[in-house]
């Protein structure tokens, strides 16, 4: 990554380019978790908590299978092209949620919406990390982020939305699908490719094979740990996101845009500063220790434990403030946590395979929380307690502390 000042210019423009996509990527996905009780009002064979849950799964797996693939075209075709292609795909669909009438229906849509989203954030965090050095790779990293804790927090006042008897449900996926279909035409002009690596003097890159890709990245150790680290934590994450408005509306007897504001806000509000924090933090820390990265995601999943903790024992005592502390307490490790997977990634794998390794820990990260989410479901119809369920969080949050701290970085990976 050049000093140049007009390419830092650019650089840092990318990620605000990048950011209206990041946070529509995630409302997309996640403002359902907001409506949940509006949605199976109005369409009665969704049925059970289970099918609600295997719904918000099969959008994980299908989001999953697809993210190798979609790093491996970004890396070896064009993170331009792949990231447009990908806006404008799920915006398409997100229109296409607000008009279905069945159970059927909706598994469809968020299957193609699984689809299209697999492709966008393995090409959009290398293009970052291509256009960033080790000075600034962090703080990138973690603003373009923000645009998807900004898009969980939107999403979280969906359910206002659904209740109001002038919009509801389908006016969100409307409204959503449209702009994201627009806001594709200025990103594909404004947005271009770059590459972190010099061209070889014979004018042409190396291709590398899908095979070759994924035989290189599983053979290395550290990658693996990587995997292992990243995809632990985001169990407990998928399951407050998806579903914590609903237990809370139970639990707590809220109404739903109460619950859907109470779930999301303050932890994704906390997770924002954390991030902004966090990747100032690991910038700096990297100019003393190549392990800096590493150790301000530890100290996140060192507050992701009694978070954890705390959280299944006080939504148990029906106390709403308590539990939106330690929602906060929450949202401050994952903010650490997340800024720093694809900058931790960046040190042990090359940049041209960037990309494809961040689509395989998505695959087994999401693949992860899909099963999550469903077995959470049968969990709720089960009546299994939130304090055994969310002490299992905690121990997970552990397990990745203590793998995160056992990552290498390797030399000359940039």
């Amino acid at each position: 990554m050049s000093s140049n000042p007009s390419t830092m210019r650019y650089a840092w423009f990318v990620v605000a380019l990048l950011f209206p996509v990041a946070l529509l990527n995630y409302l997309d996905r996640q403002m359902i978790a907001a409506m949940k009780s509006s949605v199976m009002q109005d369409i009665p064979s969704i049925g059970t908590d289970a099918n609600w849950g295997y719904m918000l799964g099969q959008f994980k797996w299908v989001y999953a299978i697809l993210s190798p693939i979609g790093g491996y075209i970004a890396d070896r075709f064009s993170r331009r092209l792949t990231i447009c292609a990908s806006l404008f795909c799920w915006s398409a669909v997100t229109y296409a949620t607000g008009h279905v009438t069945t159970y059927d229906g909706l598994l469809w849509t968020r299957t193609l919406m699984g689809i299209s989203e697999a492709f966008y954030i393995p090409a959009a965090l290398a293009l970052i990390a291509d256009m960033h050095s080790d000075g600034t790779r962090s703080r990138a990293i973690g603003l373009h982020q923000i645009g998807i804790y900004c898009g969980v927090i939107t999403g979280s006042f969906a359910g206002y939305a659904a209740d109001s008897p002038t919009l509801g449900w389908r006016w969100m996926f409307d409204i959503t699908g449209l702009v994201g279909i627009l806001y594709t035409l200025p990103l594909i002009w404004l947005l271009r490719d770059t590459r972190s690596t010099p061209m070889p003097a014979s004018g042409t890159r190396e291709v590398i094979s899908p095979a070759r890709s994924v035989r290189e990245l599983l053979t290395n150790g550290a990658f693996i740990l990587l995997v292992l680290y990243f995809t632990l934590p985001a169990i407990a994450g998928w399951v407050v996101r998806d579903w914590m408005p609903a237990i809370l509306q139970k639990e707590l007897n809220l109404k739903q845009g109460l619950a859907g504001v109470s779930a999301v806000v303050y932890w994704q509000g906390a997770a924002i500063f954390a991030a902004i924090g966090g990747g100032w933090l690991a910038d700096r820390w990297m100019r003393r220790t190549q392990r800096g990265r590493i150790y301000v995601s530890a100290i996140g999943m060192a507050f992701i434990i009694p978070a954890m903790l705390g959280v299944g024992v006080v939504v148990g005592m029906k106390s709403l403030p308590l539990a939106i502390g330690f929602l906060i307490l929450f949202g401050v490790g994952w903010g650490l946590f997340d800024a720093n997977n694809m900058p931790i990634l960046s040190q042990i794998v090359r940049p041209e395979l960037r990309a494809t390794g961040y689509g395989v820990m998505n695959f087994v990260s999401i693949s992860c929380g899909g099963f999550a989410d469903y077995g959470f479901g049968i969990m709720r119809d089960r009546q299994v307690p939130l304090n055994l369920i969310f002490g299992g969080f905690a121990a997970v949050a552990l397990l990745s502390l203590v793998i995160v701290l056992m990552i290498k970085p390797r030399p000359g990976t940039g």
